[in-house]
């Protein structure tokens, strides 16, 4: 089946919890009405932005036999493709997050989702179906060993490929995992991710731009994005909307400079759209509730971007 985007990653069931002002101090608890509980991650997040958007999508990724079903369900919700997606008996990921108006903090159990390098390799025909896109967008931390096969492979196909590896500290600390981030056609960590790389968001720019990545972006929260394009810098700045839980918003970021790229528009409204999808993904608890549709986003950005 032929596609707009591939989205291959983890897959997640989110307990959501925002609302928040602040946290609890040692031995307190704190109480809010705020709460979603859905799938969840930063693959079923950006496809189903996509989605949103009006682009075609099938996800690749690996869920407990317990929860596929209503992970089928919800994903149907948003017409993104789950043929492609694994089964196991074992547990799926399952991720609390804890959102207050300022940040936002995640605990994690990864689960089956530590198998997915492994269920990519062992079913290599995964690969040839991916780059029936035109993108493919990776959410998880892909292991150098396995980056330099399945990188090339899908570009040799004829796909074009950003990775978004999440808060995987080691992968980010590893210096080979440099060898991914030359070889994928854009990279999206945020603030935190780029400090781990290399020391400070513009560190991490200048640091692609010395190992000859043309398009290097860091996501920077509320103070939207800043990319370096074959050696011009840009910047964009989110639209004002009312937060009320971040949680998800760099993947729908993803989702929107995604969007953009395939729409062929120029380097800086690649992250003009992303912040724009990254902003309105916050107005609702949970990371798919607020998505925002095409029209919404072009709204927006007459708004906000177009004198």
């Amino acid at each position: 089946m032929m596609c707009d985007v591939t989205v291959i990653g983890e897959i997640y069931l989110d307990h959501v919890f925002s609302g928040f002002e602040d946290w609890p101090g040692s031995g307190e608890e704190i109480f809010t009405k705020q709460y979603a509980c859905e799938p969840g991650g930063g693959a079923v997040t950006t496809a189903c932005a996509l989605s949103r958007l009006g682009r075609s999508v099938q996800l690749i990724g690996l869920v407990g036999e317990d929860q596929f079903a209503a992970l089928e369900d919800r994903l149907a919700s948003f017409a993104v493709a789950t043929d492609f997606i694994g089964r196991t008996r074992e547990r799926s990921g399952v991720t609390v997050s804890i959102s207050t108006k300022k940040d936002r903090s995640f605990f994690t159990y990864r689960g089956v989702n530590e198998k997915l390098t492994q269920y990519l390799r062992e079913n290599a025909s995964l690969l040839d179906v991916a780059a029936t896109a035109h993108h493919v967008h990776l959410a998880m931390p892909l292991a150098p060993e396995d980056g330099r096969v399945i990188v090339p492979a899908l570009k040799k196909l004829g796909a074009r490929v950003s990775i978004d590896v999440g808060h995987h500290v080691e992968w980010l600390e590893d210096e080979r995992s440099l060898e991914i981030v030359r070889a994928v056609d854009y990279m999206m960590p945020n603030e935190r991710e780029a400090m781990i790389l290399a020391g400070t968001p513009e560190q991490y720019l200048e640091r692609c731009r010395s190992i000859g990545v043309r398009h290097a972006l860091v996501k920077l929260g509320s103070e939207g994005a800043k990319m370096l394009s074959d050696g011009i810098e840009l910047r964009a700045i989110p639209p004002d909307v009312t937060t009320l839980d971040t949680t998800g918003a760099g993947d729908a970021f993803d989702a929107g400079f995604i969007d953009a790229v395939l729409s062929e528009l120029p380097p800086k409204q690649w992250i003009e759209y992303g912040c724009i999808c990254g902003a309105l993904s916050t107005r609702a608890v949970g990371a798919l509730e607020a998505l925002p549709s095409r029209d919404e986003v072009e709204a927006t950005r007459k708004e906000n971007y177009v004198a």
